[in-house]
């Protein structure tokens, strides 16, 4: 019991000590207590004060010298020898200059004098954690705009450029240049021209850290943005070609994460015809890290060669007319480089070339009449100008428009036949009425012919029957990305890499490099099957028969119509119902002709097409599929609807992956690529991919599910008809408790109620509504509720109005009526959310809803009680139509809420006596009603 005793008085005086300490803290003053515990030895005692600053100066505002001595403590205890508390006192800097800034005119220029130095300092102190935390707050400052100009200039810079100086500190160095590279967005393009790019070009060199120069290969995106397109093009871009070929495949690789940044800096000549080699070089990289971040870069790189004034969206093809279409083609044509050699030079064109006026007519009518029929510019339309208009050409004429062809593009025939034009309105006027009816009968199937680029090439390279080896030999065109030295140099390095072939890197290496190199040309066998496949199409048009006829008025209709009848059915024969790539006569290479395209370079397309190779998996990335998904609408968008060719087998390739993540990417963006290709397309070549995925795992389903209505807006009336069969089966999912699932169906069944008629709404829509108000989770049937009333509101809106009468009758039946107190608590709610979204005027709500309503006054279980109580006093009674007319219905209302509040339980009197004006529980009472149920 002594023993006791002691403890007891020990305790007491104890706290008489605590008690005392506390007094005497508080008689202090706030900046004798801030001097207190700074000058303790105890760590924690410094750490405490450095965390109290902000409070003491808040204390201590409306005094300027005390604010002013307070900054001096700080400056005092920022050289305080333990890391933690220079750590702890950084934390609390930005906050402390946010509280300067607002009481600028107490304190002015405090930061600038007393905490912005403290932060510059400790960029370079000893301890990592203080240099971290001193990053952080340096880069949150310039984010919230507290530092001047001026200091960014003079006291900020400065340091940053001494501390990348060559005798700096590694790590020191390597962290001022990400501070440097993050910080440039912030300051702008002016300082950063100045003062900080020449310190960055020289990073970007260093010899002797890798370290430094990948902080700068992955910052050069960020950089190239700021300084603009000359900078970039000028100082920036030799450090980039530097830094892809740099000796560390980590640096590499930066380059290759950051290659669309710095391509989006750069002009679209030196985007084609250098990044896009220097970007053939990193996906050929030896490395497989860097090959891998070249595959992710590929698509967002494909994406920058995007031209704006040819990306703007039309849906639906007829809602522009061809003159508008052909405006935006010439505009599109006249952005993009042509080479010097497809260019129509006067001494190429031929001297004898004698052409009649109804030759020219005839010319003139197949562009216009084809134009107008497939909706496509005039240069974008494949018509063999040779196959109807050979007969109007002498035998010497036609041999050296063969010998040309190949440095012509179709669209410039015109601008090649009518210098030499004999005009003669008379003529012109009778053959046009003529040959009207003879073109009505053959123009229909234009649309659906897309003329090989094989044909198109060479449709005016036809050897003469004279002379068949003079017309084989005309030149071999080649690409226009690829000069012959990049072609050279491909070759070499393939040689340089052959007795390596048995390293797996250097055989996946070849395999690029040969890929870039086919298509960097096109193979001059090629050009001769092309040749002799035109001999066979002119035999069967029986051309060669004609080589000198001249075509005169009487006889010019006969003629016509017969050889568009025999081309139109040869083509159709060749082409397969106009789609060349599922004809399985083709050989690879002519599948692989009718995916070229001019818009990006071929290379880099060909290189985005064979992500898809189950090899590239192996080589490269197991994931490489699903970037190659990711990014297919942005190159989509990039190529246009034009080309859509090229990338269809890889999108269907796509859809059917083994991978669920490749699919439920490509899942997400269905919508998005239908806005791109536009209704003819989308209804080919989506729709039928679109209905796969519907059928597929939930995880790939709910991509299509949350944008449902996305898509379905941009099909035909009929064809988004199909679907109304099919929501149904939404509601089965591979796990019941994926309630989210039907959540989204919900929000979705809200938005196509926009898209269907009253008759479908109710036939397929309203059943599955009703379905969801008796859903297990609350989630679902709070949308569900918001849904029946959505629907309520359409129907009731149609004329007759007898669907939104049925539904309305169907909710009392299996809702207000319902034997569960559940269903008859999801009608309350029901009524609820139609009178607050006016979903139905309230003279009609009398009528046929109100009286199920006040039926539940007498409800056996509290809870709808309690609800009802809370949806008559809080928004029915809120309504302007039960507060102005003293009618029967407000009556039965305020009878219906005087019994309430008479009720037996507590928490109905409580709901139905409360005005949610008048006191702020009735926020409490939304909680509580909504945890009834």
């Amino acid at each position: 019991m002594a023993d006791l005793s002691l403890l007891q008085e020990d305790l007491q005086e104890d706290a008489d000590g605590s008690l005392d300490f506390v007094s005497q803290d508080e008689m202090l003053t706030p900046l004798g207590r801030l001097d207190k515990y700074a000058a303790s030895e105890n760590v924690f005692n410094r750490q405490m004060v450095a965390r109290s600053l902000l409070d003491t100066l808040r204390e201590v505002c409306d005094d300027e010298r005390d604010c002013i001595a307070v900054l001096e403590r700080i400056s005092r205890l920022a050289d305080d020898s333990e890391p933690t508390v220079r750590a702890e006192l950084m934390e609390q800097v930005p906050h402390i200059a946010l509280f300067c800034q607002e009481n600028r005119p107490s304190i002015p220029y405090a930061f600038s004098k007393f905490l912005l130095p403290i932060v510059v300092r400790y960029l370079a102190d000893q301890n990592n954690q203080v240099r971290k935390t001193s990053q952080a707050a340096l880069l949150a400052l310039l984010e919230q705009e507290l530092i001047e100009r001026f200091d960014v200039e003079t006291k900020v810079c400065p340091v940053l450029i001494e501390l990348t100086a060559p005798d700096s500190n590694d790590d020191v160095k390597t962290e001022a240049v990400a501070i440097m590279c993050k910080m440039a967005p912030m300051v702008g393009k002016d300082i950063t021209e100045r003062l900080i790019l020449p310190r960055f070009c020289e990073m970007c060199c260093d010899c002797r850290m890798f370290h430094v120069r990948k902080v700068c290969a992955a910052n050069f995106g960020d950089i190239c943005s700021v300084v603009g397109q000359q900078a970039t093009e000028e100082m920036l871009l030799p450090r980039f070609f530097q830094l892809c070929s740099d000796n560390v495949w980590g640096v590499r690789k930066a380059c290759a994460e950051c290659f669309m940044a710095v391509s989006c800096a750069t002009c679209q000549e030196i985007r084609r015809t250098k990044l896009s080699a220097l970007f053939i070089n990193l996906i050929s990289d030896p490395s497989r890290w860097v090959r891998q971040a070249a595959f992710q870069s590929l698509g967002p790189f494909i994406s920058t060669f995007a031209n704006p004034s040819s990306s703007g969206q039309c849906f639906k093809e007829e809602s522009k007319s061809s003159e508008e279409m052909s405006v935006e083609n010439k505009n599109r044509t006249r952005d993009q480089e042509a080479p010097e050699d497809i260019q129509v030079r006067p001494e190429d064109t031929p001297s004898d070339l004698s052409v009649s006026n109804s030759s020219v007519i005839l010319e003139n009518m197949l562009e216009d009449h084809a134009a107008e029929a497939s909706g496509k510019p005039l240069g974008e339309i494949s018509v063999p100008l040779d196959s109807s208009l050979l007969c109007t050409l002498s035998s010497e004429s036609h041999q050296e428009a063969a010998s040309n062809e190949n440095d012509k593009k179709p669209g410039n025939y015109k601008s090649m036949l009518r210098p030499e034009v004999d005009t003669s309105s008379q003529d012109s006027a009778l053959l046009d009425q003529e040959l009207y009816n003879s073109f009505h009968f053959w123009r229909t199937p234009l649309p659906e012919i897309d003329l090989d680029i094989e044909l198109e090439q060479n449709s005016g390279g036809k050897p003469s029957p004279e002379g068949p080896e003079e017309a084989s030999e005309g030149p071999v065109p080649s690409s226009p990305n690829i000069t012959m030295a990049t072609r050279k140099e491909l070759e070499e390095m393939i040689e340089n890499l052959e007795p390596h072939i048995d390293d797996p890197d250097v055989k996946a290496q070849v395999e690029v490099l040969s890929a870039a190199l086919r298509a960097s040309s096109l193979d001059v066998h090629e050009e001769t099957i092309s040749v002799e496949k035109r001999s066979d199409l002119q035999d069967e048009l029986g051309i060669n028969e004609l080589p000198n006829c001249k075509i005169n008025q009487e006889d010019s209709v006969p003629l016509i119509s017969d050889a568009v009848e025999n081309m139109d059915s040869t083509l159709h024969y060749i082409h397969n119902d106009s789609d060349l790539s599922n004809n399985s006569s083709f050989s690879p290479d002519e599948e692989r002709r009718t995916k070229v395209q001019d818009v990006v370079p071929q290379a880099l397309l060909d290189q985005y097409l064979s992500m898809t190779d189950p090899s590239r998996a192996q080589t490269v990335d197991t994931e490489i599929a699903k970037h190659c998904a990711y990014s297919l609408p942005g190159v989509a968008l990039t190529l246009g609807r034009q080309n859509w060719h090229c990338l269809r087998e890889t999108y269907e390739t796509l859809a059917s992956d083994m991978q669920w993540k490749v699919r439920r990417t490509l899942a997400f963006s269905i919508h998005e690529l239908a806005v791109i290709l536009g209704d003819q397309l989308t209804a080919a070549d989506l729709v039928p991919i679109f209905n796969g995925f519907l059928k597929d795992l939930d995880e790939v389903r709910i991509g299509v599910l949350k944008h449902l209505h996305d898509f379905l807006k941009l099909l035909h009336i009929d064809k988004r008809r199909e679907y109304l069969y099919q929501l149904q089966e939404f509601l089965v999912t591979d796990n019941s408790r994926n309630w989210r699932f039907r959540a989204e169906l919900a929000e979705q069944l809200i938005l196509l109620l926009e898209l269907y008629s009253p008759r479908d709404v109710y036939d397929y829509l309203r059943p599955i509504a009703l379905n969801l108000c008796a859903d297990k989770v609350s989630s679902v049937r709070w949308i569900s509720y918001k849904l029946v009333s959505e629907m309520v509101k359409k129907l009731h809106a149609a004329t007759p109005p007898t669907f939104g009468v049925d539904l309305i009758n169907e909710l009392v039946e299996n809702f207000g009526r319902c034997p569960k107190w559940s269903g008859r608590q999801a009608f309350v709610f029901v009524c609820q959310t139609v009178i607050e979204d006016d979903c139905l005027p309230m003279d009609q709500f009398a009528v046929h809803l109100m009286p199920h309503l006040l039926t539940l006054a007498n409800d056996r279980v509290p809870n709808v009680r309690v609800l009802l109580a809370k949806t008559l006093r809080q928004t029915l009674l809120e309504k302007d139509y039960f507060l102005a007319s003293a009618s029967c219905h407000q009556e039965a209302v305020e009878q219906t809420i005087m019994a309430l509040q008479m009720d037996r339980d507590s928490d109905v009197k409580y709901f139905a006596s409360i005005h949610p004006a008048s006191t702020k529980i009735s926020e409490d009472a939304m909680s509580t009603a909504s945890s009834t149920y």
